[in-house]
């Protein structure tokens, strides 16, 4: 058995076996047992930090929102003009993809699942959030002329995330989750002279 440890790190380290049991087995078959297993403590353990296994579904996409958005932040900060913002964040939604391989498939069963529960929520805010940091990019290149003139920027937008989603969704169908990157950087560079070929 491990050590006890403070409340929220192993908060932390339940949603990490959650999501890294996820990637192995898909989010169905992970059992609160499984995950008390995965990390060497007793499913008691695991229902005093998590009342449900939705509950840790839940802290998983609440996890997700916060290293994926502040990832994708750090990105565009670091890029020197908006093309350059657009493309760093699609490498860094992709490389996220890659090295959390649980967390889509976790995602995709949510979106599955009848109903609306916090989890999905969670997600719908995501991309939410997600959606308005692109638009805002996207107007960004606007201004800057960097862009056709009158381009759909929603339509932009909502592309932008369809192109990540159906690479994970192929990556996921091979079992070959590294070689996304490779088709990544070729499906981004049409993405970018659709956008920009006209401007």
């Amino acid at each position: 058995m491990q050590p006890r440890l403070p409340t929220a790190q192993r908060q932390s380290a339940i949603v990490a076996a959650a999501l890294r049991l996820a990637s192995e087995a898909g989010p169905a078959s992970v059992t609160t047992s499984g995950i008390a297993a995965a990390i060497g403590i007793s499913q008691a353990a695991v229902f005093k930090h998590f009342p449900s296994k939705d509950a840790i579904w839940l802290a998983a996409m609440q996890w997700v929102r916060t290293a994926l958005l502040d990832g994708l932040d750090a990105a565009a900060r670091q890029a020197a003009t908006p093309r350059d913002a657009l493309a760093a964040m699609f490498r860094a939604h992709v490389d996220f993809a890659v090295a959390h391989p649980g967390v889509p498939r976790v995602i995709f069963h949510e979106l599955q699942q009848p109903g609306d529960s916090p989890a999905k929520q969670a997600v719908r805010g995501l991309l939410q959030a997600y959606r308005q940091r692109l638009l805002g990019t996207l107007a960004l290149a606007a201004q800057a002329g960097q862009v056709a003139t009158g381009l759909d920027q929603a339509a932009a937008a909502t592309s932008f995330v369809g192109l990540i989603q159906g690479l994970v969704m192929q990556s996921m169908l091979t079992g070959c989750p590294g070689t996304v990157r490779d088709e990544a950087d070729r499906v981004l560079a049409l993405y970018l002279r659709g956008l920009w070929e006209a401007a």
